[in-house]
């Protein structure tokens, strides 16, 4: 199937899309410009430099038509701008002749965010839910950050956001720069413009905490943790509900897609927030990238042989393994050896399909946001412009439940769908929170 940009694609479905830039005048202030903020990368930043804009979006009830949301969120946008600066600048790359080398990092010069208003109103709420049904062009019409890596970032913005009102609905999306912010920063950026869009005031709103993270000369935020830490730390033996499900869905794909050999190597890789594992911790609230991945690897007879729990055991293990000292060893390494990781493997699609990626968190608040006319009703992710096996997971709407957006390569689907036990999970438009399949060619 040829690609259609999104410009194709629009003209297809119907969708009218109107952009703009919201430049963040408060923002824009002397003491700004005075300044000109620099913000410096690290390799934790650097190594994603490759790697696709995260896009989420939220599905929410449509408010009354005197109700007029694009320019009560366009105004309360540039308020929250104000405050996350950081995502109204760009990305700037300087050349270093001597050593051959390239330095990145984000000049917070107040370009501005990039503001779209669609509408496609001829689309209601069951056609949106089953995007999976309709293919990845149609998709990609209700985000604004398709094609995008992180490296775009010199030029293009570091922040989009995406208004399209539906038929009966209204589907706000986002696409960030994942160099700039992560999981847990966004989220915290759109909390509080959803409370400033709401209360009409930024008066309550806390100073931005910005990422105060060095591997030279501040020795003291990368110290190896105390045994007591450790013991008040999240991560422990015990295997939580979340890795259980990741247990539960690693096995199942692999079960279900029968062109894996027992011989073949299987892989499931899950970002972790290390905010309150470092030493000492970082404010759950400090703005910037300061995630780690770890990679959970086994032979696929081992999984199918020792079942769910050893599998959920793997994962647990690796997300333990992932300490302050393990974050402080990546980045000297990394210093000493820079590879930049590409998102896509090398091999072909067989040896891609044995890949799961997991992204998101069910600890973060993505059902907290009240722009004025209720909360959202469900979550979205992109398509999967990576590799592999996504999934994304949300806090679901039932109080302890998980939302699962999974998407599955096209090469592997046919196995899944004839025998996969989540054929009963797709999402409908009385239960929209559910788990979600969408497959990629």
């Amino acid at each position: 199937m040829e690609k259609m940009n999104r410009k194709d694609s629009v003209l297809i479905f119907g969708i009218g899309v109107y952009l703009e830039l919201i430049h963040c005048t408060h923002a824009c202030n002397g003491y700004i410009r005075t300044l000109r903020l620099w913000i410096h990368l690290t390799p934790y930043d650097l190594k994603l430099l490759n790697f696709a804009y995260p896009q989420r979006g939220l599905l929410f009830s449509k408010p009354d038509e005197e109700t007029h949301i694009i320019p009560k969120l366009k105004a309360s946008l540039s308020t929250a701008l104000d405050i996350y600066f950081s995502f109204t600048g760009r990305l700037i790359k300087i050349d270093n002749p001597k050593d051959n080398t390239v330095s990145y990092y984000v000049d917070c010069d107040c370009s501005g965010a990039k503001f779209i208003h669609a509408k496609a109103e001829h689309v209601s709420i069951n056609h949106f839910l089953q995007l999976h049904d309709s293919g990845p062009n149609f998709t990609q019409c209700f985000f604004p950050a398709n094609d995008l890596k992180s490296s775009d970032g010199i030029s293009e913005s570091l922040l989009l956001l995406q208004v399209t009102k539906l038929k009966d609905r209204v589907f706000i999306s986002f696409g960030y720069n994942h160099m700039v912010a992560d999981g847990s920063s966004f989220w915290n950026f759109l909390h509080t413009w959803s409370s400033i869009c709401l209360n009409g005031s930024s008066s309550h709103i806390q100073p931005l905490v910005l990422k105060d993270l060095f591997i030279e000369g501040e020795e003291e935020y990368l110290r190896t943790q105390s045994e007591n830490q450790q013991r008040d730390m999240f991560f422990r033996l015990k295997i939580s509900s979340l890795q259980a499900v990741l247990a539960h869905l690693w096995l199942s794909i692999i079960k279900e897609s029968h062109q894996n050999r027992v011989e073949d190597q299987s892989h499931i890789i899950v970002a972790v927030d290390m905010r309150r594992r470092l030493n000492p911790p970082l404010d759950t609230a400090c703005f910037g990238n300061v995630t780690h991945q770890g990679m959970a690897t086994a032979r696929v007879g081992e999984i199918l042989d020792h079942g769910l729990g050893w599998a959920a055991l793997q994962i647990n293990e690796k997300v333990r393994s992932l300490t302050n000292d393990n974050y402080k060893t990546f980045a000297e390494t990394w210093f000493k050896n820079v590879k930049l990781p590409q998102p896509k493997i090398s091999g072909g699609p067989r040896k891609a399909d044995t890949y799961l990626v997991v992204r998101s968190s069910p600890w973060l608040e993505v059902y907290d946001n009240d722009f004025g006319w209720g909360k959202p009703i469900a979550v979205r992710s992109e398509p999967n412009n990576g590799f592999g096996v996504s999934l994304v997971v949300f806090r679901g709407v039932e109080e302890g439940s998980i939302d699962v957006h999974a998407t599955i390569p096209l090469s592997i689907w046919s196995d899944i769908r004839a025998g996969m036990t989540f054929r009963k999970l797709h999402s409908d438009a009385a239960h929209p929170h559910r788990f979600s399949i969408s497959v990629t060619h």
